[in-house]
């Protein structure tokens, strides 16, 4: 059974009094695009009653099928990108469909904050599996946890979310790890078949050469 769903002005209304006051429409253009596609994707899930919580289980799951093909060497890691893809995607939809369906709650708020950690851990181990230097990739997750220590600080201090953007966002996230993904798999020097988990020195030598061209 389908059920009436707000429409894109009122989805924005809304999504404006979750995030500090910040108006889309007479704020910047890309996130008014951003924002009017994700309204369009998640209005058919929320039409049919699909839960928020459901929608940000199955990104985690999603995200998590990018370890396997991350690990199998080849030209599998591209593979690995589309399903970091699809689960960020999932990460968007899903505060979405809880503003849609008139569902935001703290609960909804602390599942998600718990399915992006999981997630940016997945895509460190991910980068792991084709080779990236893993001092690098301790430095990096203690980065993202500092980070995302002090916005839930500034928070509490009274900070708006929303004045507490920085570059080290989620689609920021997704990108880096999605080039450090696919730069090696499209490298002469990747081998094609390491055999499940195997970090050879091979594969280290090809992250490095296509991370610095």
């Amino acid at each position: 059974m389908r059920i009436p769903v707000p429409d894109r002005d009122t989805y924005l209304a809304r999504w404006s009094a979750l995030h500090g006051g910040y108006d889309p429409l007479g704020g910047l253009w890309v996130v008014r695009a951003w924002l009017t596609l994700v309204h369009r994707v998640a209005s058919p899930l929320a039409a049919r009653r699909v839960t928020p919580s459901a929608v940000t289980a199955a990104g985690v799951a999603v995200t998590a099928l990018a370890l396997p093909a991350a690990a199998a060497g080849g030209h599998w890691p591209l593979l690995a990108v589309l399903m970091m893809l699809l689960g960020g995607v999932a990460d968007s939809l899903d505060g979405a469909v809880a503003v849609l369906t008139d569902r935001a709650s703290a609960w909804g708020y602390l599942l998600d904050s718990v399915a992006d950690r999981c997630g940016d851990l997945l895509y460190l181990v991910a980068l792991w599996y084709v080779g990236a230097p893993g001092g690098l990739l301790v430095a990096a997750g203690c980065a993202l946890g500092l980070l995302e220590y002090t916005r839930a600080r500034g928070g509490n201090a009274g900070f708006g979310q929303i004045g507490v953007v920085t570059v080290g966002e989620r689609p920021t996230r997704l990108i880096v790890a999605a080039f450090g993904l696919a730069g090696p798999a499209s490298s002469p020097a990747w081998p094609m078949s390491p055999g499940p988990w195997q970090r050879s020195r091979r594969s280290r030598c090809a992250w490095s050469a296509s991370a610095s061209s």
